[in-house]
């Protein structure tokens, strides 16, 4: 059974960072489309970045770009997402989510339905 179980989250001031984890059981993720995705209620869940764990390559939403890094460490089966300089408007719900691809080429755009399995969420929640 697959598995994604996110971690990290909490109430931080702005100016402030964080690590996002993502722990993953249950398969070899070594060929995935992974990534991090944020929702405010009442609102349209959006990515916020991508990763391919073939080759490492990564995509940022401009709402993060410059200020965060997605990483996965295939060993531990482990996805992170760093987020530094936190805004307020960063305050959302982060969901962690995963999907077989061979080549990395579609993966940064990858719709939301797409994606086969999906972490319950960590709350990230900035303070201004």
């Amino acid at each position: 059974q697959v598995r994604l179980v996110e971690s990290g989250g909490g109430s931080v001031q702005a100016g402030g960072s964080l690590r996002l984890s993502c722990t993953t059981s249950g398969n070899d993720f070594s060929r995935y489309c992974m990534g991090w995705f944020r929702q405010v209620q009442g609102e349209e869940r959006e990515t916020v970045a991508t990763i391919y764990t073939g080759d490492g390559s990564t995509h940022y939403a401009d709402s993060v770009k410059g200020r965060s890094a997605i990483s996965h460490d295939n060993a531990g089966s482990t996805m992170y997402l760093q987020i530094y300089s936190l805004k307020p408007e960063d305050t959302a719900m982060y969901y962690c989510a995963a999907t077989y691809y061979s080549d990395s080429v579609l993966c940064p755009s990858t719709p939301l339905v797409n994606f086969a399995y999906w972490g319950k969420g960590t709350q990230v929640t900035v303070s201004s």
